[in-house]
């Protein structure tokens, strides 16, 4: 049995702080393979930003069945190219520019919103975004969710059209898992439509990263509509 000078010094070692400094912490997106690092973390479900009790109206439009296990990729493709994936990709392609303004760019986002729920879910998310960032990284103010992300990947040095590139998987990977837990559709085949997107997922980062503010628009009608009938859904699974 330990003396009892020996325990006293014991607990005393266990019960140090230990300090992290934010200057640590920073340093892990210098370069472009620890920028990587740090994207997939911003990016990963685990990454505590409340995606998964969203749907920007797909759950609607499946319990109408306007969206089925055949026709989810049409959905997701006109999504991806026309709506709100579209001007999510602008947002944040003009968000990472040097001399970007921001707080306009917030109010952009917002005006972009077409239904209550949609202005929600990305206030409500672009605040958690930050607010983590803030904790593990560097102070980030909280915005729109596209607008957050954008202004937190700006200093890293990677391509504008990957880091749009690897938001746009994540949003399509939430969507799809919304539609696993919602249609007969099982995971796998979930992962199927994810990778048969990837070449759409690219053509449209590559556009969105050369694009301006006349570039954000949307015109996907049925989509929105979906989206504000999900506001008066007496039974639903999501938030949106």
């Amino acid at each position: 049995m330990a003396a009892p000078s020996d325990m006293i010094t014991a607990t005393a070692t266990i019960t140090t702080p230990v300090t992290i400094t934010a200057t640590a912490m920073t340093i892990i997106t210098t370069t472009p393979e620890a920028a990587r690092l740090r994207l997939a973390q911003y990016l990963s479900p685990a990454f505590p930003v409340g995606g998964f009790a969203w749907s920007q109206g797909l759950e609607h439009a499946m319990d109408r069945h306007a969206v089925t296990r055949s026709t989810l990729t049409v959905w997701l493709t006109d999504w991806l190219e026309h709506g709100a994936g579209w001007t999510d990709a602008v947002l944040i392609a003009l968000s990472l520019h040097d001399d970007a303004d921001h707080a306009g760019l917030d109010d952009l986002a917002r005006a972009s919103c077409l239904t209550s729920e949609r202005l929600t879910e990305t206030l409500e998310q672009g605040a958690a975004f930050a607010a983590n960032v803030s904790a593990i990284d560097r102070p980030l103010p909280p915005s729109a969710l596209p607008v957050a992300f954008g202004r937190a990947c700006a200093a890293m040095p990677l391509p504008r059209t990957e880091l749009i590139a690897a938001w746009l998987q994540a949003q399509a990977a939430a969507l799809i898992s919304a539609a696993v837990r919602f249609l007969p559709l099982g995971p796998v085949e979930g992962q199927a439509m994810l990778a048969a997107l990837q070449p759409a997922i690219l053509r449209t980062a590559a556009r969105a990263a050369a694009a301006s503010h006349t570039d954000l628009h949307s015109a996907t009608w049925g989509a929105d509509i979906a989206a504000m009938c999900h506001e008066t859904m007496q039974t639903r699974i999501f938030r949106s």
